[in-house]
């Protein structure tokens, strides 16, 4: 379940900086390389903020394969 919450929260937040930058100010974009610089980063430290807030509000970790993403 946290698999699905986490993609579906930066799928939105990468949409939302996009349109953020094509609508309103260009400097939006540095919010996308915030995003792709986390997920980049939470790869090789297997640590992730959003995953931290997403189980402290009560999501629970998905167990087994991906075969259910």
């Amino acid at each position: 379940m946290l698999n699905k919450y986490f993609r579906i929260i930066v799928g939105i937040m990468v949409l939302l900086s996009v349109v953020l930058t094509v609508y309103v100010n260009q400097n939006w974009m540095w919010f996308t390389v915030f995003i792709g610089v986390n997920l980049i980063q939470s790869a090789f430290t297997k640590w992730c903020l959003l995953e931290t807030i997403l189980m402290k509000l009560g999501v629970k970790k998905d167990t087994g394969s991906c075969s259910s993403c």
